[in-house]
């Protein structure tokens, strides 16, 4: 539940549009609803200003459906992330409002519009490689009410490419760099900026790169300030963390 649905319960509780028995009722689910296999969270959203969002990976396209359906029933937006088409196909047989982002591989069901702050993230990548992971950060971003300004393509074997959208990397608030190989983007661009850079280690690249490794090491002993990293493929975490910051 939300604080306006429990402001909003308890004021029908005083007024006497609702008894207690029925303000009890409501009460059961809060603050989670046990489905066997998950226990939703509906407190989620008034501890972190975001309701739960969903890790598809691993489940059934019918427990994601069974998830998304609790959620939506409590009027929640419900973002969930690694999903595949079946899961999506299930979502969509319990709401027509489900869309599917298949290069973020995120299921959005949207029931408010979140408020949009007035500065935007930048999402850069050092390769179009590294595009998927930078999507699924994107699309998390604009989820979350951001805008977002995305420069594909901008690596270190080509930066002048990235020189050119300095101007409009740096209008932004925080910046998500996403690369792979050896990671150095986001050294460069937290050399130029003086915004945070969440930075994002990919597992492309060839066998030294380790799976990513190389690049999170690298990323990880940048010696340029202000630049956090999160974990190898992330784009998630990198996402939900800019748009904490870009709420600020």
């Amino acid at each position: 539940m939300t604080g306006k649905e429990i402001e909003k319960l308890l004021k029908e509780v005083k007024e006497g549009t609702k008894n207690i028995e029925d303000a009890l009722e409501v009460l059961k689910t809060f603050p989670y609803t046990d489905l066997g296999f998950a226990r939703i969270d509906h407190h989620r959203e008034q501890r972190t200003g975001v309701p739960e969002i969903v890790y598809c990976a691993g489940k059934t396209a019918e427990q994601v459906r069974d998830i998304f359906r609790v959620m939506i029933e409590k009027e929640n937006n419900v973002i969930g992330t690694r999903a595949n088409n079946e899961m999506y196909e299930a979502v969509r047989d319990i709401s027509s409002a489900a869309v599917y982002f298949p290069e973020a591989r995120i299921i959005s069901v949207q029931k408010k519009k979140p408020v949009t702050p007035e500065t935007s993230i930048a999402v850069i990548t050092a390769g179009t490689s590294d595009i998927p992971v930078a999507e699924e950060a994107a699309v998390t971003a604009e989820l979350l009410g951001n805008r977002v300004v995305r420069i594909y393509d901008a690596g270190v074997a080509g930066i002048h490419r990235l020189v050119d959208k300095l101007p409009e990397i740096r209008k932004c608030k925080v910046i998500i760099v996403i690369a792979g190989m050896e990671g150095a983007l986001a050294s460069v661009v937290g050399g130029l900026v003086d915004k945070p850079v969440i930075a994002v280690p990919t597992s492309v690249g060839y066998g030294a790169n380790f799976g990513g490794i190389s690049a999170l090491l690298g990323m990880l002993t940048s010696c340029s300030s202000g630049v956090t990293v999160v974990n190898i493929d992330n784009g998630f975490g990198a996402g939900f963390s800019a748009s904490m910051i870009n709420r600020i």
